[in-house]
């Protein structure tokens, strides 16, 4: 999930700030000065632009956004067992899924996750929780970096991105023609474009921008599903099916801790039960790799 959270929160931000950008570089060149003639195709051009533009600067940022917020140390030189481990593992699933080496860390964490990011699938990044390597056993976690590294081989953050940046489109392009009416017609404005335009605009940039996060939160979904059968191609899926198990069963007892606020939508658990969840519910999961056929 903090792979996901990061991306979308990241996006929502550049988009509030493309917004403003793209109000203040002179909008009335598409939105006519009088009258309530709109050039719809211009104006949709440069939302696609902007929309699209914001999507590919969140993956861009991606990679050093999650190491930032998840004080992640990237391992140059393994200095413990554990860490030589995790090194030697994501090389070998790496390797066993196609892709190039990703950087691998470990954020200090006590619940049990990880994520993986970067803009494209030879250029990653895999980070486990110190407390993952302490409470699980090698094949559970060597089933959750498969998950991870499953991820990157399915190109899932180009994907969601590409998804992000139509959603962005349609954002801003709705977002001005709302904040067009609210100046035009019911603040009746006839002098250029006035304050109701702007703020509206704005406002409206955040509250589509939440609908959009929960279209791209609903796809996610879906590509969970394909990164746990990654995770039980590459590692076992009994080992896939017994992390799953024991992050639910921490999360019951109550040893899960929320992470911080920024980042709740990337991790690896994801009963969160809401529309903005990146993730499925893990008792779902569960239950769609046992129908998997061995």
């Amino acid at each position: 999930m903090l792979r996901i959270g990061l991306f979308l929160l990241t996006n929502l931000a550049v988009m509030v700030l493309a917004g403003i950008i793209f109000n203040l570089l002179g909008i009335q060149g598409i939105l006519a000065a009088n009258g309530v003639d709109l050039n719809l195709s211009g104006l949709f051009l440069l939302c696609a632009i902007f929309g699209i533009g914001g999507a590919l600067i969140s993956l861009l940022m991606s990679k050093t956004i999650a190491r930032m917020s998840t004080r992640t140390q990237v391992i140059d030189k393994p200095q413990t067992a554990d860490e030589q481990w995790l090194v030697d593992t994501v090389r070998e699933l790496s390797q066993k899924a196609g892709i190039g080496m990703p950087d691998v860390g470990i954020f200090p964490m006590p619940q049990a996750n990880a994520f993986a990011t970067g803009w494209n699938r030879n250029s990653a990044l895999v980070a486990v929780s110190a407390g993952l390597l302490e409470r699980f056993n090698r094949d559970e976690a060597r089933a959750v970096i498969g998950h991870e590294i499953g991820h990157v081989a399915n190109g899932d953050m180009v994907t969601l991105a590409l998804i992000q940046g139509v959603v962005n489109t349609f954002v801003m392009f709705f977002a001005r023609l709302v904040g067009f009416f609210v100046d035009r017609v019911i603040l009746r404005n006839e002098q250029g474009l006035g304050i109701g335009y702007f703020v509206t605009s704005i406002v409206m940039d955040i509250v589509f921008g939440v609908f959009a996060m929960m279209v791209v939160a609903w796809f996610s979904r879906r590509r969970e599903y394909r990164a746990d059968h990654a995770g039980a191609t590459l590692a076992n899926r009994e080992s896939m099916i017994a992390a799953l198990q024991r992050i639910k069963s921490e999360s019951e007892a109550g040893r899960e801790q929320p992470l911080p606020s920024n980042m709740k939508a990337f991790g690896i658990y994801g009963n969160m039960g809401a529309l903005l969840a990146s993730h499925p519910p893990l008792e779902d999961r569960i239950q769609a790799l046992r129908g998997q056929p061995q």
